[in-house]
């Protein structure tokens, strides 16, 4: 069922002695009578290939001259019903049925349509052409055409020409030109030129596109999602995205669909039926290995969680295993983390912060702002949030000398005396050098009865050599104690010489060298396999906690190839506990920081209450250092953006506050 020279990677497979009429019988009798057995017309028909039920079909028309699809529609109902007539078409009606669908009545389902025409490849999108013709006699495009609008529109025509091209072999000149013009047709361009993005990302081969992809990495600084994010909107932006994801990976790109089908609340059922139907023999092995490495479950297990009866049975038939039972880590996924490391070896992004140094700074004039903000009856919150969260930490520290000497009085007692709760902790954050911060959090995090092992992992694995440096002299300072002592004394094993070695702030900062990371993968593989007799702890620590981030991205790539395994899975299979957490810090933090934090600030947010210490700690930290790139990463990983997620999740003073670091509303 593979095409020439590949490895079938579908879930449903030719079913073995396969006879037609013996199945038009059997699903006869599941049928006849009162009720039907649904679990017998569900075994049999998600066991069968495509090919098979057509063949099925046939026969039990040839048989009882009754149509099998009517009969199935009559005694089933609801989403398995939907599920199983879908199963019954061929993949090209099935595809058909569904843009008819997306574009009958009032409203049009735009979601639908980029889901099929972004991921199909030239032949299917030519077999839908001719089954919708043949179906409802109507020609395809022009309904398109008249159910859409703008750029949008002009996509999906390009999109429904199946005339992409499919040549393997790559100009590296005209990879370099069409990365040039695509800058140029945005980044580089008051307005956007919508049609260089519409002909290059609707005609170019895939191999030559991933190029143009890499290249347009390399001269912009940032990934071409990013830009499309910025120069494109609406439905144009998001069928854009979705050729650009099936382009890197049509299996991610539908791992991604199926995880947005099924989390939070509800479950968007047409999404899961269509994609689990058209994916089934295609590649939906290569689907669940990328769903199990992106989300840390597999697609079984969240199909088992949010669905239920003889649609949950069904749907996990099609799906063919449960990867969390298998434990593995296949080579479809092993690829997509190798590219990972890649873009994240050759990127080069200029960090930003959201504070900037005020222009006509004035610390006379801001200090006697916040003494009238403070003075008398009450207070003025909110001109005390928009003087000290629009001035640069350095600025902040020329205020607190200038209160002093104007006033006789210290700021940070009176923003102490004067602030409660949340807005507090967060305000008087702000007045703390980066170090001095860090230093209090870090003995917040030790002090008292528990240890707060999350924050020092985030702090810990996530500052480099100048910063930890730092660090170390505002602890001694503050709390007449080295970090280092408080650290070995509050924790334990392996865990505390990891914090101790990240303590002492001497890890390598020189490029990668190619040698040397061939052989610090193969350290690192010899004893995640087994193969050595050293601790695997210790031979981690060894080299995540030294070697420089440039060189422990390569070191990461190298892994990949002997083993098949990302870093990070072997650290979660290997490992447990605050081991695993410190060591998963690092990779992720090596990989890219700014994704690290925008998962922290997520997951600070998400679900019922709010993590405030969490957020409130990234928000002061990262602020004049990569918070905007953090906001990038944010609504990258989310679909969502940081500003609307502090807005909906907080309130008060404290909600204004962080809006006004956070900087704006991507």
């Amino acid at each position: 069922m593979a095409p020439k020279g590949k490895v079938y990677r579908g879930s449903v497979k030719d079913f073995p002695d396969f006879n037609a009429s013996q199945d038009a019988d059997a699903l006869y009798n599941a049928m006849k009578g009162f009720g039907s057995d649904k679990d017998a017309i569900l075994d049999l028909i998600t066991s069968r290939s495509n090919k098979q039920r057509v063949e099925i079909c046939q026969a039990y028309k040839s048989q009882y001259g009754k149509d099998l699809i009517a009969d199935l529609k009559y005694e089933l109902t609801g989403k398995f019903e939907r599920l199983i007539v879908s199963l019954m078409r061929p993949p090209p009606y099935s595809d058909a049925k569904e843009i008819k669908d997306a574009i009958a009545g009032a409203g049009t389902d735009e979601k639908c349509l980029i889901e099929i025409l972004a991921s199909r490849t030239n032949q299917e999108i030519h077999d839908l052409v001719a089954a919708y013709k043949d179906a409802y006699e109507r020609d395809l495009e022009a309904d398109i055409v008249g159910d859409t609008s703008g750029h949008f529109k002009k996509m999906l025509v390009v999109l429904l020409q199946g005339a992409r091209e499919e040549d393997d072999v790559v100009s590296e000149d005209l990879v370099e030109q069409d990365a040039k013009d695509l800058l140029e047709a945005g980044e580089l361009k008051w307005g956007t030129d919508e049609a260089q993005f519409i002909y290059i990302l609707g005609r170019r081969s895939k191999q030559h596109l991933r190029m143009v992809f890499d290249e347009y990495l390399k001269i912009s600084g940032k990934p071409i999602e990013r830009s499309i994010r910025g120069e494109l909107s609406g439905d144009f932006e998001k069928l854009m995205l979705a050729v650009v994801k099936c382009v890197r990976s049509t299996a991610e790109y539908f791992a991604e669909r199926l995880y947005k089908a099924m989390k939070g609340m509800g479950t968007r059922d047409n999404t899961l039926i269509r994609i689990m139907v058209s994916r089934s023999e295609i590649d939906m092995l290569d689907i669940r290995e990328v769903f199990r490495t992106k989300y840390e479950k597999s697609l079984h297990n969240m199909i088992k969680e949010d669905t239920s009866g003889e649609y949950k049975k069904a749907l996990l038939k099609l799906c063919g295993g449960d990867d969390d039972a298998a434990g593995e880590f296949f080579p479809e996924a092993a690829q997509v983390a190798y590219r990972m490391w890649e873009l994240s070896a050759v990127a080069t992004v200029e960090l930003r912060g959201t504070v900037q140094p005020a222009g006509s700074f004035n610390d006379d004039g801001d200090a006697q702002v916040l003494r009238k903000a403070m003075k008398g009856l009450g207070t003025d919150e909110g001109a005390i949030i928009e003087v000290l969260t629009q001035r640069s930490n350095a600025q902040r520290q020329q205020i607190l000398k200038a209160y002093k000497a104007h006033y006789g009085r210290d700021l940070m007692a009176d923003l102490k005396s004067e602030l409660s709760g949340s807005l507090a902790k967060l305000i008087l954050g702000l007045m703390l050098t980066p170090a001095q911060y860090d230093a209090k959090q870090l003995r917040k995090a030790v002090e008292g009865a528990g240890t707060d092992e999350s924050t020092l992992i985030e702090i810990m694995a996530t500052r480099n050599n100048q910063e930890i440096a730092a660090i170390n002299e505002a602890y001694q300072q503050a709390y007449h104690k080295s970090l280092e002592d408080d650290l070995s004394s509050d924790t334990s094993g392996h865990f505390k010489r990891i914090l101790v070695s990240l303590a002492l702030g001497n890890r390598d900062e020189g490029p990668a060298n190619l040698t040397q990371a061939h052989e610090d993968a193969k350290k690192l593989a010899d004893v995640a396999s087994n193969d050595s007799s050293e601790s695997l702890e210790t031979r981690f620590l060894s080299i995540l906690c030294t070697r420089s981030y440039p060189h422990l991205r390569r070191v990461f790539q190298e892994f990949i190839k002997m083993t098949n395994h990302d870093v990070e899975h072997a650290i979660r299979k290997r490992m447990s506990g605050d081991v695993r957490d410190a060591f998963v810090a690092i990779v992720r933090s090596v990989k890219n920081k700014p994704a690290f934090f925008a998962d922290k600030l997520y997951k600070s947010m998400k679900g019922a209450g709010t993590d405030e210490r969490t957020l409130t700690r990234i928000m002061i930290s990262r602020s004049e250092i990569d918070l905007l790139n953090i906001r990038g990463e944010f609504i990258d990983l989310f679909d969502k953006s940081l500003y609307h997620m502090i807005e909906k999740d907080t309130s008060g003073d404290y909600r204004s506050a962080l809006l006004a670091l956070c900087g704006g509303d991507d």
